[in-house]
């Protein structure tokens, strides 16, 4: 779900970024952590660092995640058949957009690639964007991320930050796409670890061809992403893509890649199918994240008609302009009835229009069709709790924490509907819970005492407060030294 601010245009799942200091944050993650693996809980400290970490910033800072279902999705599909090339399972490898318009793509655990917008958008080919995921999953596949984690735990520029991705790594899922959290890092020690050495990138390199030419994906891209960054080694680091930065690159690995691939033929054509997906997920990110006028001017060149009238009623939503947005929506969900995340976006337009019952059918029509999907089962409950029904809301809600539980805006929901059902413990938990991931201990900490207060000593919910208390009161011990 994605929602417009005026001109501009952010998902509704991105919080503003939370930033703590690096020296107080690893320790406190790493008491945290030994804590609770120790006593086998893990739903708390998933909750407490469910975080994602900035890659090749010049000093302490966090990123926001964009997280859309339909996006993911696509991202997804083109993801696929690299990640099973690769040993990986699609189902637990997850592809995640970073809210930055440069081009870079990372991985800090085996459970997810981070891959920024901008990226994205200046794909040429499908094949352009997954050399990039063949290339960042061949770092998972070739154990690259588990040799970094143990050497950043010998390190005292880092301490506790292999343990902190450790607990990361742990925690299953990905989030709603509102549910950008980020916490500040020391930008050393988050460099160190993202910088990769030239001999991981070839074994990279050679790894994400063999990739590709087993899923029948013509490993041409990784040619065309290696010239990008050609000229980039005589430019200082300042002023080189943070992609060149993390990733370095040399003579020998691009003449290497041109002769991998030209041993490999003249490979597969374009996938009609990865060519739809990557115009689909470039087509949704560039309708929300440029202005609705650079929209129109330039959707008359796209091919697929679907994708044009998505394109538009975007614009025409993000212009006000309900009754147009309305018309486009209904000719293409006429033409692709059974198309889950054309139903959300619908759903997500009738929400920001005040139409709470016409949005929780269109929300349910989705859920119907995409029943695993976490986004788009917290947006029916979110709009059925707009629509003065918070049992039926909280019930959503939960089936959609079960399966994503890195949702911060879910959160929100789901503390406003425990209080609108008198189920004071629980508002207070998820309050609590929704503060911690954003990494507002200070915060999260009076909630999560109230939480231990009210609900059931030993219960599952007063073990989760008390994971949260524990670690604000930790903290709260390290700021009075």
């Amino acid at each position: 779900m994605l929602i417009s601010h005026g001109a501009a245009m952010s998902f509704d799942r991105v919080f503003s970024s939370a930033s703590i200091p690096g020296r107080r944050l690893w320790p406190l993650l790493f008491h945290a952590v030994c804590g609770l693996f120790h006593r086998g809980r893990m739903t708390g400290a998933a909750v407490v660092v469910a975080l994602v970490l900035t890659p090749m910033t010049a000093q302490a800072q966090s990123i926001r995640l964009l997280r859309d279902a339909d996006i993911e999705h696509g991202l997804t599909e083109l993801a696929r058949p690299i990640l099973r090339a690769a040993g990986l399972n699609p189902r637990r490898v997850r592809i995640l957009v970073v809210n930055d318009s440069g081009f870079n793509a990372f991985v800090i655990d085996q459970r997810a690639i981070f891959v920024n917008y901008g990226l994205i958008l200046k794909s040429d080919t499908p094949e352009m964007l997954q050399a990039v995921l063949a290339h960042e999953a061949a770092h998972i596949a070739n154990g690259h991320i588990g040799r970094r984690i143990q050497n950043m735990r010998s390190a005292s520029t880092a301490a506790g930050f292999g343990a902190a991705l450790g607990m990361l790594a742990a925690a299953a899922g990905g989030g709603r796409a509102a549910a950008g959290v980020a916490f500040g890092v020391q930008s050393s020690a988050l460099r160190n670890f993202l910088s990769h050495t030239r001999a991981e990138e070839s074994s990279a390199d050679r790894s994400a061809i063999g990739y590709m030419t087993a899923a029948g994906i013509n490993p041409k891209g990784m040619v065309e992403l290696h010239r990008i960054f050609a000229g980039q080694e005589v430019l200082s680091p300042a002023s080189q893509d943070p992609y060149m930065r993390s990733h370095p690159l040399s003579r020998d690995r691009i003449r290497a890649a041109q002769a991998y691939v030209a041993s490999a033929g003249d490979g597969a054509p374009t996938d009609p199918q990865a060519a739809y997906w990557l115009a689909r997920v470039q087509g949704k990110l560039s309708a929300f994240t440029r202005a609705p006028s650079w929209t129109k001017r330039r959707v008359s060149s796209e091919r697929y008609a679907d994708l044009k009238r998505m394109r538009v009623a975007v614009a025409h939503h993000r212009q006000n302009n309900l009754g147009r947005a309305q018309a486009e929506m209904q000719a293409l969900l006429a033409a692709r009835p059974k198309d889950a995340y054309y139903h959300e976006l619908w759903g997500q337009i009738l929400y920001e229009n005040r139409r709470w019952s016409a949005a929780v059918s269109a929300f349910a029509t989705a859920a119907q069709l995409a029943p695993s999907e976490p986004l788009i089962l917290a947006s029916l409950g979110r709009a059925q709790l707009a629509a003065g029904n918070p049992r039926a809301a909280l019930d959503t809600m939960e089936k959609a924490r079960s399966l994503d539980f890195r949702n911060a805006t879910l959160l929100r929901d789901m503390s406003l509907a425990y209080a609108k059902t008198k189920q004071t413990g629980m508002a207070a938990l998820v309050t609590a819970e929704r503060y911690a991931l954003r990494g507002r201990l200070e915060d999260a900490g009076p909630h999560a005492k109230r939480a231990t207060g009210i609900l059931p000593r030993g219960s599952p919910a007063w073990r989760r407060a008390q994971d949260v208390l524990i670690a604000f009161e930790q903290d709260e011990k390290r700021k009075n030294k």
